[in-house]
């Protein structure tokens, strides 16, 4: 007779402490892993892990699935990395709260911070909220394969708040900043994890506009920390500026955590142009957190990179006037036209014309870009780049790109890291065990088309073990225990008696990064860019296997989770 729901049985247990690993069983019963050792009683299923190892579930908490959980039940492409709970709102955008007829206003935000196309949202978003308390009550009566939990967003926040004066970066009244303090307050005691904010000029509305919450000044940001103070809870997320140096902003975060007496999470960027900054921001979260202010910085394992292609959102020739003119193209009517000599002349001649600085940018690099290949290679050296390769060989680099732009009919892919990745994973790696770091960044569900980051975990399970001193147990614990706890979800994270049952089997010899693909199954058919992998065997939430071998059970046990989760709760 069965004792148990679940056994799985025999495996290498990660248990996520960074301890070491040792065989053993563990046992689930009613969501909760109730043993991990030696289990005598049967379960009504059973897993053999004999010669894989198991781990607790993947943790990240820098995603924006805030409209695609409303739209669908598979939380993809995080779902498919051994990913089983997600923090969505980051950087200051979501959809909520928002009044009646700026919804319109949101979705164009969206679709110039996070390149989801405004068709997606508009026919995807069902908008049958206004607060942010009526927002987590809509996504609560959501079923998905992971579970998921929100953030406030601030320019959303300043939006509903100030109306037109906010869009149009008009200094907040003393009523406005207390209107904000308070419904931060309400967001974290409806069940928000925290308040998110962008200081980065980088985020723009699609026609170049800055986002709302890019310009405040720091007495509207310090308004959003007392909410949190208000609230005796939660976490400030912030995207830093990059004008400013490393020593002002982050003396921007001490007095915001100061005043929150809340943890604050930070996006820890790797700059080209202020390579000196991610070591100092390093030092101080040291020194933070030595006066017991915890300041975490969240950091990619390679360099932030833009993929470009004919069939994505932007490529070298994609703002070019002669290439918008065929831009709506099927993609191999598409390649067709671009094999045209004349077309081809004109457009390596011709400049991108857009009116965001930012776009501009992307398709304007060409110092550092490659061909992703399949395998996918993240690691390209500058030598190995078009521009190096089409000076060896003396001609233009635009011709080297449009040529690589037609390969495998139009379907390659070009892979822009924002620093050389050698040096970028070398500093990633003497980050992990730094004071404050953290895995993040991974940006699922936004960036449909010029970004697939949320595979990270596979790749650090790929890619980092073995060298740098990195073991298994220090990646897992990175990837699971690690982020669970800096946004308070501590039922989660660790392989324990008494803790939710998010589970990885893995078979890490055969553990695999599939390059990226182009699918389209978003609303109105839009595209996305999705990765697959190899290797996770089994992946459980709450008890429930999702996924047998990378494909989907039809399992949903995915939820909304409202506010952090004590340890001591989860056992009682």
């Amino acid at each position: 007779m069965a004792t148990h729901d679940l056994v799985i049985r025999g495996g290498t247990v990660i248990d996520g402490t960074g301890g070491s690993r040792r065989e053993a069983d563990v046992a689930i019963d009613g969501g909760r892993i109730t043993a991990v050792g030696k289990v005598a009683g049967a379960g009504r299923e059973e897993l053999d892990a004999r010669g894989l190892f198991v781990t607790p579930g993947f943790v990240d908490v820098h995603t924006h699935y805030d409209g695609q959980v409303t739209w669908e039940n598979r939380l993809s492409p995080s779902s498919g990395h051994g990913v089983t709970t997600v923090v969505m709102g980051n950087c200051g955008v979501g959809f909520a709260p928002v009044r009646p007829g700026d919804q319109s206003l949101i979705v164009q935000l969206l679709e110039g911070v996070e390149d989801i196309p405004e068709v997606v949202m508009t026919e995807g978003i069902p908008f049958n909220w206004e607060t942010f308390p009526q927002y987590l009550d809509a996504i609560a009566a959501r079923q998905c394969d992971i579970d998921f939990a929100a953030q406030l967003p601030h320019s959303a926040l300043r939006v509903y708040v100030m109306g037109e004066r906010g869009v149009n970066l008009e200094p907040p009244t003393e009523q406005d900043l207390a209107e904000m303090r308070r419904l931060t307050t309400q967001a974290i005691q409806a069940g928000a994890l925290g308040v998110t904010t962008s200081r980065n000029l980088a985020h723009r509305f699609r026609d170049g506009r800055l986002a709302p919450s890019v310009s405040t000044e720091e007495q509207e940001l310090q308004a959003l920390a007392a909410g949190l103070r208000d609230a005796g809870t939660g976490v400030f997320q912030m995207l830093p500026s990059t004008e400013r140096s490393a020593d002002e902003e982050f003396a921007l975060m001490r007095r915001l955590a100061t005043t929150a007496g809340r943890p604050l999470s930070f996006t820890l960027l790797q700059l080209s142009a202020k390579p000196e900054s991610f070591e100092r921001y390093a030092q101080e979260m040291a020194r933070a957190w030595a006066d017991g202010l915890e300041i975490r910085g969240q950091f990619y394992p390679r360099p932030i990179g833009i993929l470009m292609g004919l069939d994505l959102s932007y490529h070298p020739f994609s703002l070019n006037p002669s290439f918008r003119e065929i831009a709506g193209l099927p993609l191999a009517e598409k390649v067709a036209r671009m094999r045209d000599p004349q077309l081809r002349k004109r457009l390596i001649e011709e400049s991108p014309q857009d009116p965001n600085p930012f776009f501009l940018t992307i398709v304007n690099r060409s110092e550092l870009l490659f061909e992703l290949g399949n395998p996918p290679n993240y690691k390209g050296r500058p030598e190995d780049s078009i521009a190096a390769r089409a000076k060896v060989l003396g001609i233009n680099p635009r011709e080297l790109v449009y040529d690589a732009l037609l390969a495998d009919d139009g379907h390659a892919i070009l892979y822009a890291p924002s620093i050389v990745p050698e040096t970028a994973v070398a500093r990633a790696k003497e980050m992990l065990p730094r004071t404050g770091s953290m895995f993040g960044l991974g940006d699922g569900g936004a960036h449909y088309g010029m970004i697939c980051d949320a595979a990270y975990p596979t790749y650090v399970l790929t890619d980092w073990l073995g060298s740098g001193g990195v073991t298994l147990e220090r990646a897992v614990q990175a990837l699971a225990r690690d982020p669970a706890q800096a946004v308070g979800l501590l039922d989660r994270g660790l392989l324990r008696p008494g803790l939710k049952a998010d589970l990885n089997i893995i078979d890490i010899d055969k553990l695999h990064l599939h390059p990226p693909r182009i699918q389209r199954d978003l609303p109105a058919q839009g595209k996305r860019l999705t990765q697959q992998a190899d290797g996770y065997r089994a992946t459980i939430v709450s008890g429930q296997i999702t996924y047998r071998d990378g494909a989907a059970t039809g399992a949903l046990p995915g939820r909304l989770v409202r506010g952090a989760r004590s340890a001591e709760a989860a056992l009682a």
